[in-house]
């Protein structure tokens, strides 16, 4: 696997393990806060596209980059987040089907190689998720290997806001963790 680094956005720098997301009330707008509280990411979904689309952009409302849906109406959840500094597909987000799990695996654009894997963290609570629809989101982050990088933990709130912790980002491709947080929020319409 190539060294996290090869996997950054260019436009984009996050230092802390720990950020703060949370969704507007109207739409899928999202806002990263970082340890400091400051606004260190924006996101929304494009709406009424043919193709799923959605923008970044830096606290300081600059361009970071766009995940762009694989197909119309992707339902294997194909998603390539591209730097707008580049024009370069940084990662892929691929959502893989399961009956009592949500799992999505963040890869190599070229080579197919697994970064790392967002999945919820029981088959009873994402069952139960499913059906309560106001459950908050909980997901543990791994890497290629199975070991912990991180987790999302969303909290009761009227509107979504969660946590997204990496403890270990050695081996994973921080922004794309972090990005794919909040596509998978607003695709899942946790």
């Amino acid at each position: 696997m190539a060294d996290s680094g090869t996997y950054d956005i260019s436009t984009l720098q996050l230092d802390d393990d720990r950020y703060e997301v949370t969704q507007s009330l109207v739409r899928n707008k999202y806002a990263a806060r970082d340890s400091a509280g400051d606004v260190v990411l924006r996101g929304k979904q494009k709406m009424l596209k043919m193709k799923e689309q959605f923008p970044f952009e830096t606290g300081d409302g600059d361009p970071a980059f766009t995940v762009k849906a694989g197909g119309i109406l992707d339902v294997a959840g194909n998603y390539a987040i591209v730097d707008e500094g580049t024009g370069d597909e940084v990662v892929v987000l691929d959502k893989k089907f399961t009956l009592l799990r949500t799992r999505w695996r963040i890869r190599d654009p070229d080579t197919g190689d697994i970064l790392a894997t967002i999945k919820s963290k029981s088959k009873l609570y994402s069952l139960l998720k499913h059906f309560v629809d106001v459950l908050p989101p909980k997901y543990k982050i791994v890497d290629p290997d199975g070991d912990h990088v991180g987790r999302i933990s969303g909290q009761f709130s009227l509107r979504d806001k969660y946590t997204v912790e990496i403890d270990d980002a050695s081996d994973v491709p921080k922004e794309a963790v972090v990005a794919a947080a909040m596509v998978i929020d607003a695709i899942e319409g946790n």
